[in-house]
């Protein structure tokens, strides 16, 4: 049963360009296939964008025209307020409405029962006028007594094609009007924007009867019937329809208030010829992508078998323990591989390095802090008065080496900061009004040999001072403080509000405080002690060599990280 996967494994095993080759074929395959679907429906969806934007254009122009006869009816209205119009003065009401439509293309008309013009402000007051040029509209919004927008027709006083729309009123006397406002059909090419249009569609303004007023297509004349004779019986929105054998696609919208329609066409063929040009460039570029990528797999293959040797070379040195440069390699993937090659093998050889040192380092200070716990237990058991004494003593110098220890260990590359060395063997000692106790002074490093040293030196103080000294009673003070003058460190211990007693201190000068303050500090940092008996408490004056506090193997080792 075991042999099912090896042989499994077996029959996949093939060089690097089967597997490439596999995985064009893999992605490219589905991929085009997956494209052409795509395409179909991006096509469809770019039809039902592009039907979208064209009934968008649509509206826009039905709009804009809308807007032109909204504006139409709210310039008869105001000319309806007219106090000339129900005296019958036309003499004023022309004088006024052509004041009120000068620098436009409107002209104001006023047209009675009998179709006649009885004002006309194209032509200067009191020039014969003729009847109505389109009297079917203006009798009908005589007889309905509503607004009405007119279809296109040829104005004979404005010798060109023309629209009305017509208000009726009534005059004081009780006789009905049209107050009527004229515009030429060419003042309406600016609501039809072909910009809003898009590549190969045009559109159109059309009258009721399918006449052009307004179109972007330079064939379709104003005032003659639109090309697509089926207009009026379209339905709104979008339709397909044939003429002279060539496929139209048209958009048409509907003007409630002219009465009129909005329409965009274009040919089937032009539509559609995004969708054929980008399904003929999809497979052709399919094709000649498969080829390059089918030729540039075999070329990659030779480059990955090339770089995987040389790596497998590399790897087996590293394993030998040898040094490996780092190569140059045409995959930048592989020359990752190798810088992480050669930094394995110099991390290796860094990593034997550190182990050698901190073993030596384990044993130098295992020596030193056997040396120290002697120290303290010979001192210890020749201070004791009984065994009690001597446990409870052991064991806060000990408490006190084991907190140095821990800050040792905490920062073994970077050094000890004395200010958290003092705090640390100060903490145990503060009472709670914690001002009583002060530390102040500038940052100094400390190797783990000075740590410990200074660290037990400020445990036997702060102990000292709590038996004997200023922490003795409710209202001591001590102060500890150091600076960094030249090449010395200068450290001061000073007690305050103390009360003095010269036999405890005497006493205390044999211990074995006294001992690490006048023998370790002077042995081991070469230290300069003075001590100093005020009347309120007692002064020691240590100075220290400031390169016996920092030894040069850590200082280089927390430089290096």
């Amino acid at each position: 049963m075991g042999a099912g996967p090896v042989e499994s494994r077996r029959r996949m095993h093939h060089p690097v360009v089967f597997y490439l080759v596999c995985l064009i074929l893999v992605v490219v395959i589905p991929a085009f296939l997956f494209s052409i679907v795509v395409m179909k429906r991006t096509t469809e969806a770019q039809e039902r964008i592009f039907e979208s934007l064209l009934r968008t254009s649509t509206s826009a122009v039905n709009r804009a025209v809308e807007r032109e006869i909204t504006s139409m009816f709210s310039t008869l209205n105001f000319l309806s307020t007219s106090e000339s119009l129900p005296k019958g003065d036309y003499a004023t009401l022309h004088a006024q409405a052509t004041k009120t439509l000068e620098g436009t293309d409107i002209y104001f008309l006023v047209i009675d029962q009998a179709m006649r013009q009885r004002l006309n402000t194209r032509v200067p007051f009191g020039t014969p006028l003729n009847v109505a040029s389109e009297p079917v509209s203006a009798r009908l919004a005589l007889s309905r007594d509503e607004r009405m927008v007119s279809d296109l027709f040829f104005g004979r006083t404005a010798q060109q094609w023309v629209f009305n729309v017509y208000m009726p009123v009534r005059l004081a006397n009780g006789e009905p009007v049209l107050l009527t406002l004229t515009k030429n059909a060419e003042a309406l090419r600016r609501a039809v924007n072909p910009d809003v249009l898009s590549p190969g569609w045009n559109a159109a303004v059309l009258d009721s009867s399918g006449t052009v007023i307004a179109s972007t297509d330079e064939k379709q004349k104003t005032g003659q019937p639109f090309f697509l004779r089926v207009v009026p019986s379209l339905r709104l929105g979008v339709s397909a329809m044939k003429r002279d054998g060539v496929d139209y696609q048209v958009v048409t919208e509907f003007s409630s208030l002219a009465g009129w329609r909005m329409i965009a066409w274009a040919k089937s063929s032009d539509v559609q010829a995004p969708a054929v040009s980008s399904f003929l460039w999809l497979t052709i570029g399919g094709a000649v992508f498969a080829a390059l990528a089918a030729i540039s797999a075999v070329g990659i293959a030779r480059v990955l078998s090339r770089d995987v040797r040389l790596l497998a070379h590399d790897a087996r040195r590293l394993g030998q323990g040898e040094r490996v440069a780092p190569r140059p390699y045409a995959i930048s993937e592989l020359e990752t591989v190798s810088r992480a090659l050669a930094e394995a093998a110099d991390a290796r050889v860094k990593s034997e390095n550190e182990v050698r040192f901190l073993m030596r380092e384990v044993a130098h200070r295992s020596k030193n802090q056997l040396t120290v716990i002697q120290a303290m237990l010979n001192q210890s058991a020749a201070s004791a008065e009984n065994a009690s004494d001597f446990a409870e003593t052991f064991r806060k110098r000990v408490a006190g080496l084991a907190r140095s220890t821990d800050l040792m260990i905490a920062n073994a590359t970077q050094g000890v900061n004395l200010m958290e060395l003092a705090k640390n063997q100060l903490k145990p000692f503060t009472p709670a009004d914690a001002e009583r106790v002060r530390i102040a002074g500038p940052a100094v490093l400390l190797d783990p040999q000075a740590s410990q040293t200074l660290g037990m030196a400020l445990h036997e103080l702060s102990t000292n001072a709590t038996k004997y000294g200023a922490l003795a009673n409710e209202t001591g003070i001590v102060s500890l403080s150091w600076t960094a003058t030249g090449e010395d460190l200068n450290l001061v211990w000073r007690e305050n509000r103390a009360t003095i007693d010269k036999e405890a201190i005497a006493a205390s000068r044999k211990g074995f405080g006294s001992v690490v303050l006048e023998r370790m500090l002077g042995m081991a940092l070469d230290a300069k002690l003075d001590f100093v008996v005020h009347d309120d408490g007692i002064e020691w004056r240590v100075t220290i060599p400031l390169a016996r506090l920092r030894d040069e193997d850590v200082h280089q080792q927390g430089a290096a990280q």
